[in-house]
């Protein structure tokens, strides 16, 4: 396998991630993952910065011919910024309904929460490599014809040798 672009049946991994998660986001939080990935250009940078959306609450229907009634939409947000999204609720209701389709979303429930990933959690980065692990790791990926595939590999093996004591 050469790697060609084009090649007959070559999928792009975020699209195999999407068709994973998509039914699991949908049956758990009620919502797909477009909705999340697209969180940023919905509600803008500074607001997507500490907020998420969590889930959609679809109110239940006794009866199949009960009339529809719109969702609820949970959003976790971090302290002040509470106050902020409060005051922009409708507006996000409005482009969340256009970004879905449909008035699917009749209400917006804030849950205080922390949202970034704390400083202290996010991952060093890898050691540089050892000559001898560097050689090793050259001779393994050398025979790969595609460069991008080649660089690739490299670069996630310097990350999963390097991360190594």
């Amino acid at each position: 396998m050469t790697g060609k672009p084009g090649r007959a049946g070559a999928v792009p991994v975020s699209d195999l991630a999407t068709a994973l998660l998509d039914p699991v986001l949908r049956k758990r939080a009620g919502m797909t993952v477009g909705l999340v990935q697209s969180w940023d250009e919905i509600v803008g940078t500074r607001l997507a910065a500490s907020t998420r959306p969590e889930r959609i609450a679809w109110p239940r229907r006794m009866q199949e011919d009960d009339p529809f009634e719109p969702a609820t939409l949970i959003i976790a947000c971090e302290g002040a910024m509470a106050l902020r999204l409060q005051h922009e609720t409708g507006e996000i209701i409005g482009r969340v309904n256009a970004f879905l389709g449909f008035q699917a979303i009749g209400r917006i429930k804030i849950v205080q929460k922390p949202v970034t990933i704390p400083q202290n959690n996010v991952p060093r980065p890898p050691r540089t490599l050892r000559p001898d692990e560097a050689k090793r790791l050259a001779g393994t990926v050398g025979k790969i014809e595609d460069d991008g595939l080649r660089a690739a590999l490299e670069r996630l093996g310097r990350s999963v040798i390097g991360s190594k004591g």
